[in-house]
């Protein structure tokens, strides 16, 4: 028996993959851009926090870091709604918003050891220099050592935002229509699910590499000396 590829059915439902794949590029573009934050503040709080900031960010460093995402998303999924209901607060969380809330917390962590890797690689000298002028701490941090911690780890963030993007596609199990939700309710519908996923694959492949070449502009443009920031 023969089996023969037919694209016909799941482009007729081109607009599922369309929705599904801009639902795709919001949810990493705002996961991407919260996780940073929280990954950058708890980075500090590790490399130059008091001991209970130290403690609180590993603490949420490990707890992240050591257990599965999708337990984390159920977490938060069926956890942040009731907890918002016992505060009595007139609101429901869409999946489309805890979605994001898990997705940020999950990268944070993880974008949390990346920053602090690149603090620390900063020498002390650049420190003390920027203090014998009087600077503030929080100036020290923003102009002396996160953009040359930035540059040195900007390999391996780029590598986590591209491999967070792949990961937003576990978010379907919580009724999240974006490009993976799409295809399973398109193979449900046309029984063509080796083409489905194969056009969703390439899909995802593409924007993998659409990733990979912003952030390549984005080194070349911020360090034009470092032509291979991005790996």
């Amino acid at each position: 028996m023969t089996y023969v590829l037919q694209f016909g059915p799941v482009f007729q439902r081109s607009d599922l993959i369309w929705a599904g794949l801009l639902t795709t590029i919001q949810l990493s573009v705002i996961a991407i851009s919260a996780g940073f934050v929280i990954g950058t503040v708890c980075a500090r709080m590790r490399a130059e926090g008091g001991t209970v900031s130290r403690t609180i960010a590993a603490t949420y460093v490990e707890a992240i870091r050591n257990t599965p995402f999708l337990a984390q998303l159920f977490l938060v999924t069926f956890g942040l709604p009731q907890f918002v209901a016992m505060l009595g607060a007139p609101i429901r969380p869409s999946p489309y918003t805890l979605a994001i809330i898990a997705l940020s917390i999950n990268l944070g962590a993880y974008i949390t050891e990346i920053v602090r890797a690149g603090l620390e690689s900063i020498p002390r000298q650049q420190v003390e220099a920027a203090q014998s002028l009087a600077l503030k701490p929080h100036q020290i941090f923003l102009r002396i050592k996160l953009p040359p911690a930035l540059a040195n780890v900007y390999s391996a963030l780029s590598g986590q935002f591209i491999l967070q993007m792949l990961g937003s596609s576990i978010v379907s199990v919580i009724a999240v229509q974006e490009l993976t939700s799409a295809a399973g309710r398109i193979q449900s519908e046309t029984f063509r699910t080796f083409e489905t996923y194969l056009v969703v694959a390439a899909l995802y492949f593409g924007l993998a590499f659409l990733l990979r070449a912003i952030f390549y502009a984005i080194a070349s443009m911020l360090w034009p000396w470092r032509r291979k920031t991005v790996g």
